[in-house]
């Protein structure tokens, strides 16, 4: 029979009571081991977000470290999402559309460079675009960035990167581009060396300066550059004293690569870190060789004459001043000497201004080696020279060394062309401290002297004194009427007659220039001559005496006279300038005087200073049948083989022999000898100023042509010399030479 529970209900069995337990335990193993499992997931979950949180944190001092800031682009929406980090706890996000943050002007180049990027062109997307940086201005951002999604159909939806801020860094680029490229173009060569001086880096102007390439150059030493105008000491101070003062400036001699030397301008400074180390020297170099040479030209062009090479007028100024003081303070004497080349603008003209200046420099080498070096010799300007002579003992040294500078011109000058010219010098003399105490007064003075030297004759030297400021003031006068004489009608012409010894005639007239001023009365040809041929009036008056010579000698003619000659005086200047044969020629054919009927005198001096060009000249007028005279033979320096070259008919004797003729036998023996020559070469001879008897009978004896001078006539007027000639009779040349009755 089976047995039951009193409640009807059947009791559990201890196999069921075993499996519950089993079942119990196993779901409480279940719920532990899921426990179990719930923990070690959390755990792990945890350590998950510590990790990703401390990956984030990483990130984010990362890219606070790098001044990066995470962008995240949503190409659908073209918004923009951004991770802002000011600071490594302090972070920021936010989403703005792409068109608000990038900078207009820069829209076309983001998407050229995100085309470039999609399109495959380029592995990464990479633009530097100015953004907003929310204050109403603009920075400079380089985003570089990639894909990081994409959608099934495979077109990009997300561009995720990072952007930095290159603001400053552009800027500083900017600076060098800048700074780099101002080097580059500046003319003054830079360097940059190290601490010990040897080179970093140079520009372009250093290389082209030097010689020196930058490859060539680098890595070596400043010492490379050193010249060796200055020793190695010199260089090692300068480099101290930068190194102690932090910078320096001066000129130093260098040397280029190719080892010629240049004088070199250095500005050298040096350059600090934060901690007042030294770490570069920069150095600014200016090539100045040819700008020095340029400054010493124009010092030399300011002091010295360029032609002559002698001081000129600011620098005889200057050492006439230091002169004066010395002699002051020692008590001495100084002499300035005026000097003038008589009659230099003809023969300048003559042969022209290249062989002026060759004149002019051989005329200074003259004066500098007669005076000495240790004189000052300085060219004023034309043909003035200066001489300073200072210690001097007495007024009579300066003239000693006046005569000795006349001497000295005494032997023709050499030119270049292996010419000789023969010119002489007039000279002023003024002394200090008798005459002036200062150097224009001096000068002043003695440049009166010297134009009274030259009233004088020329070839000779004056003493200053008080007298010669009225002849200077007078000679002023003089030169101011002048130029009103023929408006006047101030000039006259007066004639003295020639008499021909063979044959007891009168042969011909000179014709001498008078002038008569209502203010100054009767004023000498030695003093308004030299005048006329200064101011060049000389051509206008000159051609007047000859008008009124040929007009008288044609009045003559027609009086029966027409044997008769006349002989008019020219001057240099008429031979030089313009066309004067022509001029000759047209006055002959307008009054109708016949060619050989006229004589033309020309001055010794003037013929012998270029003997080669006058004689071509001279040729003109011989071609018209014109006569042609020395006037004053024997007082220059004729050259019998250029005498000989000159198509001259006559020669006059100067009266300067004449006048102790009977009295000096030199005189005697170089009249005698003058006329022999002059017949030997087939001319003509006149003694001029004859005024004895006995004069004359010398001259008969030694067959000299014709007489002139007082002894026959003095210079007549026009009516009364027509007298005299008509008046003339034979019978008083005989009466002169019949022999002196017996004494008793």
């Amino acid at each position: 029979m089976a047995g039951g529970h009193g409640d009807g209900t059947c009791p559990m069995s201890a196999y069921d009571q075993l499996q519950l337990i089993a079942g119990a335990a196993l779901l409480l193993l279940l719920a532990t081991a899921l426990a179990v499992l719930a923990v070690r997931r959390r755990r792990s979950e945890r350590a998950y977000l510590d990790q990703l949180s401390d990956r984030e944190e990483r990130l984010k001092l990362a890219l606070w470290a790098t001044g990066e800031r995470y962008w995240d682009y949503d190409v659908a929406t073209g918004n923009l999402h951004r991770l802002l980090l000011d600071a490594p706890g302090s972070m920021a996000e936010d989403i703005v559309p792409v068109t608000g943050l990038v900078h207009p002007d820069d829209h076309p180049v983001a998407l050229e460079r995100l085309d470039a990027y999609l399109t495959g062109q380029s592995n990464t997307f990479l633009a530097e675009l100015r953004i907003a940086n929310g204050h109403g201005g603009w920075i400079w951002m380089r985003a570089r960035g990639r894909i990081v999604a994409t959608g099934p159909d495979g077109r990009v939806q997300r561009i995720a990167g990072t952007a930095l801020n290159i603001t400053a860094t552009r800027a500083a680029e900017r600076e060098r581009q800048i700074a780099s490229e101002v080097l580059r173009s500046m003319n003054e060569a830079v360097s940059v060396l190290d601490r010990n001086f040897d080179f970093i880096s140079v520009n372009a102007a250093f290389s082209r300066m030097t010689g020196y390439e930058e490859s060539d150059i680098i890595g070596r030493n400043a010492s490379i550059l050193d010249s060796l105008q200055h020793d190695n000491a010199f260089y090692q101070h300068i480099r101290e004293m930068i190194v102690r003062t932090g910078r320096w400036s001066g000129e130093i001699w260098q040397r280029r690569k190719d080892g010629e030397e240049f004088l070199c301008s250095i500005e050298s400074s040096c350059v600090y870190d934060s901690n007042g180390e030294l770490i570069l020297h920069v150095a600014v170099l200016n090539d100045i060789t040819q700008q020095k040479r340029a400054e010493q030209e124009l010092r030399y062009l300011a002091n010295f004459d360029t032609l002559t090479n002698l001081p000129n007028r600011s620098l005889l100024s200057d050492r006439l001043s230091r002169a004066i003081v010395r002699a002051h303070r020692e008590d001495n004497r100084i002499a300035v000497l005026f000097l003038d080349l008589d009659r230099f603008k003809d023969i300048n003209d003559s042969l022209g201004h290249a062989a002026g200046d060759r004149i002019l420099r051989a005329a200074a080498t003259r004066l500098q080696q007669t005076v000495g070096l240790h004189h000052t010799v300085a060219r004023l300007g034309g043909d003035e020279f200066t001489v300073v002579l200072e210690n001097l003992e007495s007024p009579e040294d300066a003239d000693k060394i006046a005569r000795e500078i006349i001497m000295a011109f005494e032997a023709p000058l050499l030119l270049d062309d292996r010419r000789e010219i023969a010119i002489s010098p007039s000279i002023g003399i003024s002394l200090y401290p008798d005459h002036a105490q200062v150097p224009t007064e001096l000068l002043k003075q003695a440049d009166t002297a010297m134009y009274q030297a030259k009233a004088a004759g020329r070839r000779t030297f004056m003493r200053y004194d008080d007298a010669m400021d009225i002849a200077v003031r007078q000679r002023a006068t003089i030169s101011g009427a002048l130029r009103k004489v023929l408006d006047r009608g101030e000039l006259r012409l007066v004639f003295q007659p020639r008499l021909s010894l063979g044959s007891s005639r009168i042969t011909g007239v000179e014709a001498l220039l008078r002038w008569s001023n209502l203010e100054h009365g009767d004023i000498a040809p030695a003093d308004f001559i030299p005048m006329a041929e200064e101011s060049g009036l000389i051509l206008e008056i000159g051609e007047w005496v000859l008008r009124e010579a040929c007009l008288t000698l044609h009045r003559w003619h027609q009086h029966g006279l027409r044997d008769l000659n006349v002989s008019v005086n020219v001057s240099v200047l008429q031979l030089l300038r313009g066309n004067f044969p022509e001029v000759v020629s047209r006055v002959l054919d307008d009054i109708g005087v016949p060619a050989s009927s006229l004589e033309l005198e020309l001055t010794e001096s003037v013929l012998m200073a270029n003997a080669e060009h006058t004689a071509a000249k001279l040729q003109a007028f011989r071609a018209l049948g014109v006569s042609l005279a020395i006037d004053d033979f024997g007082t220059g320096y004729s050259s019998l083989a250029y005498l000989k070259r000159l198509p001259i008919t006559t020669i006059k004797i100067d009266k300067a022999f004449i006048g102790d003729l009977t009295h000096d036998p030199e005189d005697a023996a170089i009249t005698s000898t003058v006329i022999t020559m002059a017949h030997s070469l087939g001319l003509n001879v006149v003694a001029e100023g004859v005024e004895t008897e006995a004069q004359m009978r010398f001259l008969a004896s030694h067959d000299c042509d014709e007489i002139q001078g007082f002894w026959l006539s003095p210079p007549l007027d026009a009516h009364a010399c027509l007298a005299f000639i008509r008046n003339w009779s034979p019978a008083r040349l005989r009466a002169a030479d019949a022999p002196s009755p017996a004494l008793p």
